[in-house]
């Protein structure tokens, strides 16, 4: 398994970069738990949302599922000496719930957080920073049965986990992420109903979305109470970077309420003091936002963060329905006749362009840019590109090796992205490339590769791409050629 070939199908990287990045730069992959660890009946763990989910026919490609995933939970010393071959600064990972606090509740359990224990003393003892997501979706199933996410209750049971997490792996841990894409959790998990739980009901999905700020918000207490005063703080948002298809006025109204519903609804409280104006009005038929929000949410939701994360894989490009009659919902979201976007559900959604990743993704980097220089023109703060990738239709060659050129040039283009956003004065702090390994990728099962390390699904064995060998070297450089 060792990584020793800088030479891939893109070319040789020698000699001193010529677009370095900054001293000091996290250079990262990501990973989450039900992707990729497996075990899922071992150490207490009881069921998440998306055990459940996929267990249920019809819900994900194959009928697959997380139980056994790339059994990362026991192969996890394999995986480290990988990240510390390919020469990782850093590790993003996420902490699985209903292994630390099985049900949602009460006391943690001490085999669940042993595992995390014995995870990040192996990151550390290989030179490699863990970052530590509080929750990648796998809410625990008893707290979905009493109403989960639109349940005000849940944000609570958050903190709570938050606290105990925080308490067993603060003294190994010093950044931590409080959510993953929580548009994803609410919008897809109770608006189309493609992710779990599998609810459809616009106004749960805007539930949702409240509590998983207050969740947030409260979350960031709990840490700040429990982490030491070093400890840094974060959210990963996966903030769409909305065009409008035409300057016709239709087009700019669309763009306006894709921004509202799927941005500002989580910035706006996080960052700019509460939920902007034209949401509440465009929302107003679904929910009563008077009675959602109580007093004292809008305190906590905007606690300050240390640091702020970007997931980014492509632009947004919409226009009214009247521009574009007949066309599919290309909104990159998964099929479903539900919509995810409340309040915007007539709104038409177009492709960048053609050039698309095996998701039917258009390839854009220069969405990350403009995406990292308006955050940070917007609010100042250190920010992380927390997810980035691509999943290719990679092949195995008949010496074992998988050479996946595609990924190498989406790699190299982003990470020049990101390069020009810090050239214009982005305060840029780390890449986490997404994802390290092969895994289950959500709805879509094993049919899916974003890895730079190929998994044999049926053995387990791990086999770098040309791709990671590439970002290896780009490591070893300290940036682009």
């Amino acid at each position: 398994m060792t990584v020793t070939d800088p030479h891939t199908s893109a070319g040789t990287l020698a000699g001193p970069a010529r677009r370095p990045f900054p001293p000091g730069f996290a250079w990262g992959a990501a990973t989450a738990a039900y992707q990729i660890e497996g075990a899922a009946r071992e150490g207490g763990r009881t069921p998440s949302i998306w055990d459940t989910f996929s267990h249920t026919p019809g819900k994900v490609v194959n009928g697959d599922t997380g139980d056994t995933a790339v059994d990362h939970y026991h192969r996890f010393r394999e995986d480290v000496r990988l990240m510390a071959e390919l020469g990782l600064t850093s590790y993003r990972f996420s902490l699985s719930w209903p292994r630390i606090q099985p049900t949602g509740r009460g006391p943690a359990v001490e085999r669940g957080l042993d595992f995390y224990r014995a995870l990040t003393d192996e990151l550390l003892a290989h030179g490699i920073t863990p970052v530590a997501t509080l929750y990648h979706w796998d809410l625990p199933q008893e707290l979905e049965a009493a109403g989960g996410w639109p349940a005000r209750d849940t944000a609570y049971r958050f903190a709570e986990y938050a606290g105990l997490a925080a308490e067993a792996l603060g003294d190994r841990v010093s950044v931590w992420t409080t959510l993953n894409e929580p548009w994803c959790s609410a919008f897809l998990g109770y608006g189309s109903g493609v992710h779990a739980p599998g609810r459809t009901s616009p106004a749960d999905a805007l539930r949702a979305a409240h509590h998983l700020n207050l969740g947030h918000g409260l979350a960031v207490g709990a840490l700040r109470a429990a982490l030491p005063a070093a400890a840094r703080i974060a959210v990963s948002l996966n903030l769409h970077l909305v065009r409008p298809h035409s300057a016709h006025p239709g087009d700019l109204e669309a763009a306006r309420r894709i921004d509202a519903v799927g941005n500002r609804i989580f910035t706006g409280p996080m960052f700019d003091g509460g939920y902007p104006a034209d949401l509440l009005a465009d929302t107003a038929h679904l929910v009563d936002w008077d009675g959602l929000v109580h007093d004292g949410d809008r305190a906590e939701i905007g606690r300050p963060l240390d640091l702020l994360g970007l997931n980014y894989y492509n632009p947004t490009v919409v226009s009214s329905a009247e521009n574009a009659a007949g066309l599919p919902r290309h909104d990159g979201h998964g099929e479903s006749p539900y919509s995810p976007w409340p309040g915007a559900e007539d709104v038409a959604f177009h492709r960048a362009n053609d050039d698309l990743t095996a998701m039917g993704w258009p390839i854009d980097p220069s969405g990350l840019t403009d995406s990292l220089t308006d955050l940070h023109r917007r609010y100042g703060l250190p920010l992380l590109v927390t997810e980035n990738g691509a999943a290719f239709e990679d092949v195995v060659g008949p010496d074992g090796t998988v050479h996946d050129p595609e990924r190498i040039r989406y790699l190299a283009g982003h990470l020049a992205a990101v390069a020009d956003a810090v050239d214009a004065g982005a305060d840029v702090r780390g890449y986490y490339l997404w994802s390290l390994l092969d895994n289950f990728e959500w709805a879509y099962g094993y049919g899916k590769r974003f890895g730079i390390v190929h998994v044999d699904y049926a053995t387990q064995a791990r086999t770098p791409k040309a791709s990671a060998r590439w970002y290896a070297e780009v490591i070893r450089r300290g940036g682009l050629d």
